[in-house]
């Protein structure tokens, strides 16, 4: 029996167009950040709405959609931009568009815990009738450099804590994990750098997920020749469909360019698009093909060893120093 899904991707950039031609100028923005939050915002509620006119039901959006990727360098400007996950303003006006449309929402924003003040890089899960089922923080915080920047992710925001206290639509049993029940079928998400970590999509995948998004933004030649690489992998390892979107293009004023590549792979490899919007990827999702396993007839689950294998990176790197030199 079928379960075909209409899945989109937004691939795009910052929309707030009145940006500094040089990063020396950002102080320009003190006092803007509403405003370039609501150009953010204002842009995919059009791009939420070209999806729903062709039969879209589950729209993934990019990671931290509601500004540019500001973790290039080192500014407590952009702490403004955090706000409340599940009442501030971004969540507030995609519920309105979810529930006028019909559309289950995966919104990934720069969030401010309300209660502790601690920020985070938070995606938003919302139901079709507009309500939050719950969020999850990225796990796994970034900091280094590539051959193209330096990225300072651990200067914004800290790793996800488990234990949000998600609500019923979660049916993870793992609290850094969630894995949401929506009226499409089992979403989760694994935010840019928590994809290349192992553990990840297996314990997704062993938590019940279907279909995973992994909303990223990412730049450089080791980050695009993996890009596909890992989504195809684990979509076959786990019997997940993968949904990987990433921005397109260069945002001023860091001069930065993002590779774009979003797409949908799935046990059996990648799935068509469909021409839809150019800063939309969209493809059909037949989720009853997960219900076979993966078709190379592999048992994996079943025919893993655990005994065997060195899972515990700290006993590992003891080791390692112990017998060094």
């Amino acid at each position: 029996m079928s379960r075909v899904v209409r899945v989109a991707l937004t691939e795009t950039l910052n929309a707030y167009t009145p940006m500094p031609d040089d990063v020396a100028e950002l102080g320009s923005l003190a006092g803007k950040l509403e405003d370039v939050r609501a150009a953010n915002v204002e842009h995919h509620i059009t791009l939420l709405h070209a999806a729903a006119d062709v039969g879209v039901r589950v729209v993934g959006l990019g990671e931290l959609f509601t500004g540019p990727y500001f973790a290039l360098g080192k500014d407590p400007l952009w702490f403004e931009l955090a706000e409340d996950a599940r009442s501030g303003p971004t969540v507030t006006a995609l519920s309105s568009v979810a529930r006028e449309r019909q559309l289950v929402l995966v919104a990934p924003l720069y969030e401010r815990d309300a209660d502790t003040g601690k920020r985070f890089n938070t995606a938003v899960v919302i139901e079709a009738d507009g309500s939050v089922l719950g969020i999850y923080r990225k796990n796994h915080i970034p900091h280094g450099a590539n051959e193209s920047a330096g990225f300072h992710e651990d200067f914004y925001y800290g790793p996800g804590e488990g234990a949000l206290g998600n609500g019923p639509a979660d049916v993870s049993d793992n609290s850094h994990f969630p894995v949401f029940a929506t009226s499409v079928g089992k979403l989760a998400v694994a935010t840019c750098y928590d994809r290349h970590f192992p553990g990840v999509m297996a314990t997704l995948a062993a938590q019940g997920a279907e279909l995973v998004f992994s909303p990223a933004v990412t730049f450089g030649e080791q980050s695009q020749r993996l890009w596909s690489l890992e989504f195809a992998t684990d979509a076959a390892r786990h019997a997940l469909f993968i949904a990987g979107s990433n921005r397109r293009g260069v945002e001023r004023p860091f001069g930065v360019e993002f590779y774009g590549d979003s797409h949908v792979v799935g046990p059996d490899g990648r799935l068509p698009t469909l021409e839809v919007h150019p800063d939309l990827v969209v493809c059909d999702v037949d989720l009853a093909l997960l219900a076979g396993g993966v078709s190379s007839g592999w048992q994996l689950a079943d025919d893993a060893r655990p005994g065997i294998y060195d899972a515990d990176r700290s006993q590992s790197a003891a080791r390692r120093e112990s017998t060094a030199g």
